[in-house]
Parts: C-alpha cells; structure tokens; sequence
C-alpha cells in the first residue's frame, strides 16, 4: 500500500491542479502500483475508460452491476468492453434481485424507506468491498468530478482512503461541455438513460466516495 502524508497528497494536488486528466492518469500509471479503475457504464462513463485504456491497456475495470441497470447501460457496457477491449471485473451482489424483492418487498429501493440502506449495502457497497479485497489495489483511478455533488466539492484529484488507497479522480475539474467535447470527439458510446436506484436524486452519493473501506476487512 501506498503511504502518503497529507502533506505529501497536498503538495500532489498542487502539482496537478492545471495538468490535463490524461497527465494526471499517467503520473498514477507511473507510480507502478496495483491500479484500478472503476465504472458505472453511465452517463459519459466512457470518457474515463477510453482515457486510461488508451495510455495502458489491461488495466483492471471494475464494474459493480447491481442488477438494476437499464437496458441502454448494459448496451453501453457491452460495446465500450469490446470496442476498448477492457480488462473487466465484474462484481455482482450476492442476493438476486428476485429473492431481494420477495424478501424485503419490491418497495426496498424506495429512498429513505425503511429498507433502503440495506439495499444500498446489498447491490453497491458489499460488491465493491469485495472487489478490494480480491484485487486490493494501491491506487483507485475514479470518473467523479467537482461540479456533480455538495460532497465532491470538498474533495480534490487525489485523496486517501481510509484503508490507504490513493484515489485519483482525473477529471475532477472538469465541465459538463469538457466532457461532452471529449465523447464526440473519440465517437464514443453515451448511456443517455442511466438511473441508479443507490441515489436519491442525480446529485446524490451512492456511498461509494462516502463510505471508508477496508481492504480484508470485510464491510
């Protein structure tokens, strides 16, 4: 595992404020650590995997399909897998959708219902905890930028988690507009109706930038 000081993050973050999200992939590629990157195959998701697979192909992908995507995601997902040939991890939740539906009832995605942090946990969380614990990278390149939530505007490019993983969010500073520049340029596939039952709303957190994981720990 990576050890960096707050001091240390700091004055990485400051080195890359102004560098480019493809700089900013290549210095954690460049840090020659166990590096992932994850996915949701939504919205303009494509822009970060075409980034990363394009300086270093096989780099692992990990996708937590919580079995509630919509058809255009799962699409998307096939399309961007093959056409960018990516090295996936797929993580699925332990229970089906069926049997968590005859069990907590069909209403447990229903935000703030009585059920709905367990459903969080369920189809999110615990996947992801295990993808950690299999792959236990040093380094987590990320998708999530500034402008999306309250939260995301207290972070920065790289941070630490609590388990030591460094994660690197290269697009941090970037716009809607940079994004969508990006996508036409490269003519890349778009999910144009992604919903994700783990947030509330659009400018929700999943959990997964909230949530301290531990890798081996367990969830």
């Amino acid at each position: 595992m990576m050890q960096l000081s707050d001091k240390q993050i700091d004055e990485i973050n400051g080195s890359l404020a102004e560098k480019s999200p493809e700089s900013i992939i290549q210095w954690a590629l460049d840090q020659k650590k166990k590096t992932v990157v994850s996915t949701s195959f939504g919205y303009r998701s494509a822009v970060t995997l075409h980034m990363v697979s394009s300086l270093q192909p096989n780099v692992p992908v990990i996708w937590v399909d919580s079995g509630y995507n919509v058809k255009d995601a799962y699409l998307v997902a096939e399309q961007l897998i093959h056409e960018l040939k990516l090295n996936m991890h797929i993580y699925n939740p332990l229970m089906s959708t069926s049997r968590r539906e005859a069990l907590l009832g069909v209403d447990c995605a229903i935000p703030d219902g009585p059920a709905f942090e367990q459903f969080k946990n369920e189809v999110k969380l615990e996947p992801f905890q295990r993808a950690l614990d299999e792959l236990r990278p040093d380094i987590w390149i990320n998708g999530i930028r500034r402008e999306e939530t309250e939260h995301r505007k207290n972070l920065n490019i790289v941070s630490r988690d609590g388990s030591g993983m460094i994660k690197v969010a290269p697009l941090f500073h970037w716009k809607e507009s940079d994004m969508d520049l990006y996508m036409k340029k490269h003519d890349l596939p778009n999910c144009n109706h992604y919903y994700d039952p783990t947030k509330v709303d659009a400018r929700a957190e999943c959990g997964l930038h909230t949530k301290q994981f531990e890798q081996g720990g367990g969830i």
